[in-house]
Formats: structure tokens, C-alpha cells, sequence
């Protein structure tokens, strides 16, 4: 017999089932193509409800602390300096710094030597006016001790000859005169004895005002003269020695050595800082609050700063302060709104206080953290 052929000539043996065996069945491919399927969906519902169950979480975090904040606001923190009375030291007479005797650091006490200066013309001048003022005291002492004993015994000598010499020709004249009288004697003669008269009366008088004077010494207008005098070269003296004391520089006020500006050996003029000095007992904060926080900060208030300089990880440094002054800054520092929806003007204002309990080791310069209640707010600037 024949096989059977397709139309194309093609056995259909090979498709048939051999007679007498049993055909399986077996699973249509769009089957297995539904599963994979089914199994995929599930997959991406799941990471859906994942993610969308992430965001629940996070938005419900962020609402929770949102509301949180909402009901107990942060503090606000400021941000201030501590200064220090500084005072500069300048000399007030130029020379050359012969040696600093401080350094940076060093505490030092009123009326404590800071440098040595060489000056030569110092010296000089105090040399000149002590020679000046020998020279006025011995003119001063000569006026006040008046002549000398020899002197007043030598002017009574010469008052009683010349006294003696009068009375003799006045014993003279009056013979003369006599003996003109009675017609013994001529005019001539009488009259050449009157003029020897009257000489030898002004010489007697001349010599005992002389005597007088060497008696009673210098007037009291020289006396005050020489007295004059010797003030003046006194008040040249006093100037060149303060000089020296201004060259040798001493401390004015009890502090700590900030800054040695200069070094030995160098020339200095007169006014020229020579180091500054600092008064570690005379310290101060200073802070810029805005006047809707001022009512914070009032004169005699006392508030606690944090000073990060000093403080540590387990202890922070802190210190009590009291507000001791308030002013006003410059229009710069002035908040201006846009429209007068956004309020009013805001101002700022510089606070001071002081430590109520200095502490040495604080310098100018270091921060103070203070933390204040930004809910504390006035009216105006709301």
C-alpha cells in the first residue's frame, strides 16, 4: 500500500500516532504565558504598598514634628564679644629704650617700672638747672644775711671820721663867724669856713646812711628777687627730673601686659604707644538685640552667657551677667519692611553688661552664647 501524502507531497506518518500507542496530552504554551504574568503584578503591587506605606511613615514624622515645633518654639541664640578696658601706654618724652622690662602676660601694679630709657639731654638739663639753682641760692643768701661784719664795722668807721671831721668844722665856722662879728675876721674867710662846714656835714650824713644800710642788710624788694629767682631754676629742676621719671615709663593703672609694640634699642618720639595694657576687673559683654527682644534685656536685668572659649565638651563655661547700659545703632542696622504688610521698623540696639563675677581667664575678644526666648516679643515689631 501507499502512504498518504499532504498536498505537498509530505508523509503524514511522521505526525500521526503509531497504531496501537496512546497520544499524552500536553499544556498549551499561552498557559505558561498567564502565570509569569499573574506573578509579576503581584510583584508591583507590592512594591507600591511599600513605597506609598514609606511615605505615609515620613510625611506622618514630618507632620508630627512640625507640630511639635508649632508647640514649643526653639530658643534663639545670640552671639556677643567680651571687651576689656585697654588702655595704651605712649611716652611723653622721645629717646632711645634702653630695655622693656615687661613682656606679654605679665601682670603688673601701679607705679610698676615698664621701661628704661637713655636719654643723655635729660641728664644734661637736670645738671644745668641744679648749677642754676646753686648760683640763685647763694645770691639769695647773700641778700638775706646782708653785709658781712667787717663791712658794717668799716662803714662805722668812716660815719664817725666823717662825723668828726663835721663837728670840727663847725667849731671853725663858728669862730669865724665871731671873730667876723666883732670886725677881727673878713667875709671871705667866714665864708670859706661855712662851705667847709656844709661839706663835711653832707659826707657825715653820706657815711652813716652807708653804716645804716650795711646795719639793716639787702631791701626787701632784692630779697624778694633772689627769692624769685631761685623758685624758678627750682621749677627747671622739678621739669627735668619729671622728665627722667616720664623716661623711665611707670605703670599707670594695675592690668595685664596685652601688647609690647616696640623693642629695645629703638628711638621713640614723644606721644608714641609704647605697649597696652588691659584690666582683666573692668570686662564687659557686648550684644546687638533687635527692640522686639529688648524688653529682655532691660538695665539691671541679669541673664546667663555661654563662653564657648572656655567651656568643654562635659562642661560648659558659663557666667552671670547684669545689663548696665543701652543704646541705640546707626539707622544701618534698621529692619525696613517692604509693604505694611510686613510690619513695622525694626531697630537694633547694643546691650552691655557686666560679669558679676570676673574671672581672669576671659579676654577680649571671645564669643558669649546667650539664649533667649524668641516668644518674648513687644507688640510693635508683630
Amino acid at each position: 500500500m501507499t502512504e498518504p501524502h499532504n498536498e505537498l507531497g509530505e508523509s503524514n506518518t511522521a505526525n500521526e500516532p503509531m497504531a496501537g500507542a496512546k497520544a499524552e496530552p500536553t499544556a498549551p504554551d499561552y498557559q505558561h504565558s498567564r502565570s509569569k504574568s499573574n506573578a509579576t503584578t503581584d510583584k508591583a503591587t507590592m512594591k507600591k504598598a511599600i513605597i506609598a506605606l514609606v511615605i505615609f511613615i515620613v510625611l506622618g514624622v514630618i507632620i508630627y514634628g512640625l507640630y511639635k515645633s508649632a508647640q514649643q518654639p526653639q530658643s534663639l541664640t545670640l552671639q556677643g564679644q567680651m571687651q576689656m578696658q585697654q588702655t595704651s601706654i605712649a611716652a611723653k618724652v622721645p629717646g632711645r629704650l634702653a630695655q622693656i622690662l615687661v613682656t606679654e602676660g605679665d601682670r603688673v601694679e601701679v607705679g610698676q617700672q615698664l621701661i628704661e630709657m637713655d636719654s643723655p639731654e635729660i641728664n644734661a638739663k637736670i645738671n644745668q638747672a641744679q648749677a642754676g639753682k646753686q648760683a640763685a641760692q647763694s645770691q639769695l643768701d647773700k641778700a638775706e644775711s646782708g653785709a658781712r661784719p667787717q663791712e658794717i664795722a668799716q662803714a662805722k668807721a668812716a660815719w664817725q671820721a666823717n662825723k668828726a671831721a663835721s663837728d670840727l668844722a663847725k667849731s671853725t665856722y663858728e669862730r669865724i663867724d665871731r671873730l667876723y662879728k666883732e670886725g677881727l675876721m673878713s667875709r671871705q674867710k667866714r665864708d670859706e669856713a661855712y662851705t667847709q662846714y656844709l661839706a663835711n656835714s653832707d659826707k657825715t650824713e653820706a657815711a652813716r646812711l652807708q653804716y645804716d644800710l650795711a646795719t639793716e642788710g639787702a631791701r626787701s624788694e632784692d630779697i624778694a628777687a633772689a627769692r624769685a629767682q631761685v623758685a624758678q631754676v627750682d621749677a627747671k629742676l622739678e621739669e627735668a627730673r619729671v622728665a627722667q621719671k616720664e623716661a623711665n615709663l611707670k605703670s599707670p593703672i594695675s592690668g595685664i601686659v596685652d601688647d609690647v609694640i616696640v623693642n629695645a634699642g629703638e628711638v621713640i618720639g614723644q606721644g608714641v604707644p609704647i605697649l597696652t595694657l588691659v584690666n582683666p576687673d573692668d570686662q564687659w559683654v557686648v550684644l546687638n538685640v533687635t527692640e522686639n527682644h529688648l524688653g529682655q534685656f532691660a538695665i539691671g536685668q541679669q541673664f546667663t552667657g555661654t563662653i564657648p572659649a572656655l567651656s568643654s565638651t562635659e562642661a560648659p563655661f558659663t557666667k552671670d551677667f547684669t545689663v548696665y547700659a543701652t543704646s541705640t545703632l546707626s539707622d544701618f542696622a534698621t529692619w525696613r519692611p517692604t509693604n505694611n504688610d510686613d510690619g513695622f521698623d525694626v531697630r537694633t540696639f547694643e546691650i552691655k553688661a557686666r560679669p558679676i563675677d570676673p574671672d581672669d581667664r576671659i579676654r577680649s575678644g571671645m564669643s558669649v552664647l546667650v539664649q533667649i526666648d524668641p516668644t518674648l516679643t513687644t507688640s510693635a515689631a508683630e
